[in-house]
């Protein structure tokens, strides 16, 4: 394995492997279309092109994480707090799959793999680790930014090893699982980290001028006791 970034190629993972992930992303962006109908209004449907069209143009800049690897905004985080959860996935889902199919980045058999990684075990891990910490942190932009930043980092760091289960499940190479698993989180908490900083920036900037946009912001704007008691 000359690089080690997120993207996975052809042939990396064998057939049956990458069809039955293929499957599931589909089943999954499928539910992901049903429950962001819910959350779709008139704030949130332009929000989601620009989010997708941001995470497209960040994406396409690299940045050096290591000699001969290379890192990028992944964008789950920053997608789940401006728009939340179902719509974040399928954000990112849009980008990969315009990346793939224009650019070549990332194989077309593989597609269903990067989709698992990226848009969904990264984005759910991200609404997850969101919705925690927006339980104790204040609900103001350094907050938010603070969140974005954390979030970022072991969101990146969690999708990076769906791959690791997916290689143990059809890797077509002889490298070992804890070889792999340990490069793997080591370089994408280094890729979080960057991604974290360009989070924070962006989701902080937003809460100060229009927080009325931020999804996290009106999802978790009740404190806890009086959900609690909403409840009760």
């Amino acid at each position: 394995m000359e690089t080690v970034a997120m993207h996975i190629a052809n042939g990396i993972v064998n057939g049956p492997v990458s069809a039955l992930f293929a499957v599931l992303a589909a089943v999954a962006l499928a539910f992901c279309v049903w429950k962001a109908r819910a959350d779709l209004d008139d704030r949130l449907a332009p929000m989601a092109g620009l989010v997708a069209a941001f995470i497209f143009a960040v994406q396409m800049l690299n940045f050096q994480v290591l000699p001969g690897v290379s890192g990028h905004l992944l964008g789950g985080t920053l997608a789940v707090i401006l728009v939340g959860p179902w719509m974040g996935a399928l954000c990112v889902s849009t980008v990969l799959i315009v990346q793939c199919l224009l650019f070549a980045d990332g194989g077309l058999t593989a597609l269903g793999l990067n989709i698992t990684n990226m848009a969904l075990i990264g984005t759910a891990a991200g609404y997850l680790l969101v919705a925690g910490l927006l339980r104790l942190l204040p609900k103001n932009p350094a907050g938010l930014a603070t969140t974005a930043l954390v979030a970022s980092i072991i969101s990146v760091a969690v999708a990076s090893q769906g791959f690791v289960l997916e290689y143990a499940l059809g890797g077509t190479t002889d490298l070992s699982l804890p070889t792999i698993s340990g490069t793997m989180a080591g370089v994408h908490v280094l890729i979080g980290i960057g991604e974290g900083l360009i989070a924070a920036t962006t989701v902080a900037t937003v809460a100060r001028v229009r927080p009325d946009l931020v999804y996290a912001l009106r999802r978790f704007r009740k404190p806890v006791l009086a959900e609690v008691g909403a409840v009760a």
